[in-house]
């Protein structure tokens, strides 16, 4: 019996926040899904932003219009269908937005995944880190393998 059908479950999370960064990791997570016969489990998490606000200019933020639950959903969506739609070989794709810090929503999401797989850096405070805080504390704190897909400067988005 192959490892395949031992495990048909098989299942990659891959943190979506719209940016460069994360549709490249998705482009990957999706090729690898590809090859281990697994589906692709897109994540995004939101803050309440009240709470955003204040944490990055103490300042509380409204936003008019749309929820921001919405947003990101909508968000998630564009990029998985921008994304997805892009490959030849179609790789089931499930989507998953989930209110809390990123880090601690792509973990709980990641557990029982064959993998978890993150853009270098995203929407953050600090985009000009090399490796994104996110990224960094699920590398620390994951309960399975983790792969920070590095954004190439050559890359055309």
């Amino acid at each position: 019996m192959n490892d395949q059908t031992e495990r048909p479950d098989r299942r990659i999370v891959v943190g979506v926040d719209g940016s460069t960064h994360s549709k490249t990791a998705l482009r990957w997570a999706i090729a690898q899904a590809r090859l281990a016969g697994a589906t692709v489990e897109a994540v995004s998490a939101w803050h309440d932003p009240a709470l955003v606000g204040y944490a990055f200019s103490g300042i509380p933020v409204m936003y008019e219009g749309d929820s921001i639950a919405t947003i990101t959903e909508k968000v998630l969506a564009e990029t998985v269908a921008d994304v997805a739609g892009q490959q030849d070989q179609p790789v089931e794709v499930r989507t998953c937005v989930v209110q809390g810090h990123p880090a601690q929503v792509l973990l709980e999401a990641a557990t029982g995944a064959d993998m978890l797989v993150l853009g270098s850096r995203g929407h953050g405070a600090f985009a000009g880190m090399l490796l994104g805080s996110v990224s960094q504390h699920c590398v620390q704190h994951a309960s399975c393998p983790v792969l920070v897909v590095p954004q190439h400067s050559e890359s055309s988005e």
